[in-house]
């Protein structure tokens, strides 16, 4: 079971750079990371995934999309969109033990994903976020509830959320929640990190 803030990094919003915004969350006690890149070529993405890895010993360490990626640094597992990679494929090459969290936008789509057997659902966007380009019109909290009710699987919610509307969500049912530019392009990213993480208590 998902429980608290989800990380997933963000070189382009990141203030202090993505290795140290891990080594944030790591101590601030996320138990989940994502390793998310849109813009690295292969040979960056495999060697920073490296470094990322040993970093999150305490934590699931899991590559977004590149299930290549995910392969040759032995992570704990990956996370695909509905355009990635179908989870059936994803699960052979992976093997039954890796995790596959996978993103949907609608309630059909999260039924045919845990029907399949993903290990946690991305429900996105919650609200109106700029960090993802394409990531289509926001659901509102409404979607949490409705595949809270449908389906007996870990989801975390994520897009446009933050410190003033991120309760509205852990009421509505999330399990773990991901707030990207609220927390990469401050400072002190891990005391960021423990305010979401105290909505869970």
């Amino acid at each position: 079971m998902i429980r608290g803030y989800y990380f997933i990094t963000d070189e382009r919003l990141s203030k202090n750079g993505v290795t140290n915004d891990v080594r944030s969350a790591v101590a601030a006690g996320v138990k989940i990371i994502q390793y998310r890149n849109k813009i690295a070529d292969t040979a960056t993405m495999l060697k920073e995934a490296f470094l990322l890895k040993k970093i999150c010993r305490n934590s699931a360490f899991i590559v977004n999309d590149r299930i290549d990626i995910a392969l040759a640094v032995n992570a704990d597992g990956v996370h695909i969109g509905m355009e990635d990679m179908p989870y059936t494929a994803a699960r052979k090459l992976l093997g039954k033990n890796k995790i596959i969290g996978v993103t949907v936008h609608t309630l059909t789509e999260a039924i045919t994903a845990a029907k399949k057997g993903a290990d946690y659902l991305g429900v996105s966007p919650i609200f109106a976020t700029a960090t993802k380009k394409n990531a289509g019109p926001p659901s509102g909290t409404a979607l949490i509830k409705s595949i809270k009710k449908n389906c007996d699987i870990s989801i975390v919610a994520i897009g446009g959320i933050n410190l003033q509307n991120a309760p509205q969500v852990v009421e509505a049912g999330a399990d773990a929640l991901c707030a990207i530019s609220a927390v990469v392009t401050k400072g002190n990213v891990k005391k960021e990190i423990r305010k979401f993480q105290e909505l869970f208590r």
